[in-house]
């Protein structure tokens, strides 16, 4: 076991690095020039807004960019000023060595704020994977269980409602629907603005409701077909029709023999799963103003701030990494197979 986490680890190494080098040059081919978008003044002059890219290191070929990013650029003379002494606005310790950078909107560095905006999104997030994992379970094994008859076809429905209707779409008519004719539940945002103070989780809980429907409601839909499938052939196989044959009850061949078979394979979705839930909350967070990391994100990639962006990305791909890492960790320890080989 302890070998099939040091493979993964080690594989995790060179993959994580290609995610940050394609990310990277997708990054600077992207069309648009931050600093005109940072400088948005007619009468700014083409030697400032020069000074300014070169400064920023954005005058550098894209391999050099990446290096200044990964390794750090504090080694280098980024400029001289007029008394000849360096100017280090631009310098960076690279990621290598803790540093993600500054952003270029913000002027604070990326970690700070990202950090900030990940209680935000865990709150949403968390809920959305127990609702999901809960409910997705239980009724793909009770749709199994009434295989053809009117609890499956209900599943099966909602399944396909989940799987084709855009989140998007969902989130603009349940805010039609509960916040804007029948003024249930608040439009946007994660607290009243007229309120001051720190904001409690009772003030947040009405604010949270949709969020949380939307980014369930996909995953709720893909687990009730997966757990479905998976126990209606676990049902098939020969122990199970062995066990029938014997006289068990069908709660002792189901809780004996089925349930367990039929959720292993679940267990490698496990880290995936909350790692797209965090991708999904991107849409999520932008069209309810919740202040989160997916909103923050498209903040950056529209402000062209290259340093954010890499930082979301880089968080991303590490989640997802852990992600799959914690699927394996599970799988091996519900199948001895795995640790055997």
């Amino acid at each position: 076991m302890y070998l099939l986490v040091i493979r993964r680890l080690l594989v995790a190494i060179p993959t994580l690095f290609g995610i940050t080098v394609i990310s990277y040059l997708l990054v600077l081919a992207a069309p648009g020039d931050p600093v005109s978008m940072l400088a948005f003044n007619p009468r700014a002059t083409p030697e400032g807004l020069e000074q300014q890219r070169r400064l920023l290191g954005l005058d550098q070929s894209p391999l050099n960019q990446y290096l200044y990013w990964l390794i750090g650029n504090d080694f280098t003379q980024i400029d001289v000023d007029a008394d000849g002494t360096p100017d280090v606005q631009g310098a960076r310790r690279g990621l290598l060595r803790g540093d993600l950078g500054e952003s270029l909107t913000y002027k604070r560095p990326v970690l700070d704020l990202i950090l900030e905006r990940v209680p935000a999104t865990l709150r949403i997030t968390l809920p959305s994977f127990l609702i999901v994992y809960g409910l997705g379970t239980v009724i793909g094994l009770l749709s199994a269980v009434n295989h053809n008859g009117w609890f499956d076809q209900i599943a099966r429905l909602l399944s396909v409602l989940g799987t084709v209707v855009p989140s998007f779409w969902l989130a603009l008519i349940l805010i039609i629907i509960f916040s804007v004719q029948l003024g249930w539940l608040p439009l946007t945002g994660m607290r009243d603005v007229t309120s001051s103070g720190e904001v409690s989780l009772v003030e947040m809980l009405p604010y949270m409701v949709l969020p949380i429907v939307v980014l369930s409601f996909g995953g709720i839909a893909s687990l009730i077909r997966y757990v479905r499938a998976s126990a209606l052939e676990v049902m098939g196989q020969d122990y199970v029709r062995t066990a029938q044959a014997k006289g068990l009850r069908n709660q002792t061949v189901w809780g004996r023999h089925v349930i367990r078979n039929a959720l292993m394979p679940v267990a490698t979705f496990i880290g995936p799963s909350f790692s797209g839930m965090l991708s999904g909350a991107v849409i999520i967070e932008t069209l309810f103003s919740w202040p989160g990391m997916g909103r923050l994100s498209i903040q950056a990639a529209l402000a062209r701030d290259y340093p954010l962006v890499m930082g979301f990305v880089l968080v991303g791909a590490v989640l997802y990494i852990i992600g799959l890492l914690i699927s394996d960790i599970l799988y091996g320890l519900l199948d001895p197979r795995v640790r055997l080989n």
